[in-house]
């Protein structure tokens, strides 16, 4: 029994002193220099450059290099509910690597370092007014019990923290759990564009609409994919009254950075790396890409097909 409990203790020491004292980064694995609650080294940190080249002026997606028109071709076709959707850099590297271990390792610290640069965005939105309601986009219930925590929550949290320091004049309040998700959906991954759409259609509800009556939002999540889920949660803050939402992620997932061919298929996708509760990054411009006759996109446009362009 003694030696049982010395086992016990030995091992549980062991995992602590791993978390304190890391002895390799999780991101690119070197040795970390010395003590750090966070195992990420600066040269990760940083790492994480912004979004650059022409970008679509309403959903950030980004442009052929020289297309006159500032919306993509899906907002040209949709334009979406919200006012503007912004985010800090393309999902692919560290910055997908530090999701991963904010969401599915539960480093919460990761959120405090992340939600900086979430500002960062905000502050640069032109003409966004002082007085806004902070919305994470929520999970499921169920999900949120399952995974101990929110991660779209505890990146709003940081990112108004900030926003509340560098901005004293902006009125800030975060209303986590006013938009709640009513249902279960399906993952994300697999699933067309229509589907993706159906999938989170009606999925989300604002139980007191008094509080949203006239008010500006903004609206917090990890990912901005293909919009689905920040129009549908957008629509739903819109019924409740809201005036107007603005769409603020931390990454953004570009069709340059989408999965490669041999991962189209949707039993390949949910096999590999760990799958993902909302959107993925499938684009409906790779039916045209993969068009030789280079037709546009369809997109579901006031209930029917539309072909855009």
């Amino acid at each position: 029994m003694v030696r049982v409990l010395r086992s016990t203790a030995a091992g549980s020491l062991h995992s602590i002193t791993s978390v304190v004292f890391p002895a390799d980064c999780r991101v690119c694995g070197l040795p970390l220099p010395g003590f750090s609650l966070l195992p990420v080294c600066d040269s990760c940190w940083n790492d994480l450059p912004p979004q650059r080249g022409s970008l679509c002026t309403l959903c950030g997606e980004s442009l052929e290099a020289l297309t006159p028109d500032p919306l993509c071709r899906m907002c040209q076709s949709a334009p979406p509910p919200f006012q503007k959707a912004v985010a800090h850099g393309v999902y692919s590297g560290t910055l997908r690597a530090l999701l991963h271990l904010l969401k599915y390792d539960g480093m919460a610290l990761i959120a405090e370092r992340l939600g900086a640069l979430l500002a960062e965005q905000v502050l640069a939105i032109p003409d966004l007014p002082p007085d806004l309601l902070v919305v994470p986009v929520p999970l499921f219930p169920a999900k949120q019990r399952q995974r101990g925590f929110n991660q779209a929550e505890r990146l709003a949290r940081s990112a108004v923290a900030v926003l509340r320091s560098r901005r004293p004049e902006m009125r800030l309040k975060l209303v986590a759990g006013a938009l709640t998700r009513q249902r279960a959906t399906e993952s994300q991954a697999g699933l067309s564009p229509h589907q993706r759409r159906a999938n989170v259609r009606g999925a989300f509800f604002v139980a007191r609409p008094a509080n949203f009556t006239g008010r500006d939002v903004l609206l917090i999540d990890d990912i901005y994919t293909t919009r689905a889920t920040a129009s549908e949660c957008t629509r739903t803050l819109r019924r409740a009254g809201a005036a107007h939402v603005w769409v603020v992620t931390l990454a953004r997932a570009q069709r340059e950075h989408a999965m490669p061919e041999d991962l189209q298929d949707p039993a390949a996708v949910n096999a590999t790396e760990i799958p993902m509760e909302d959107d993925v990054a499938f684009w409906e411009e790779q039916d045209a890409a993969r068009n030789p006759s280079g037709l546009a996109i369809r997109t579901e446009l006031g209930g029917r097909n539309h072909v855009a362009g």
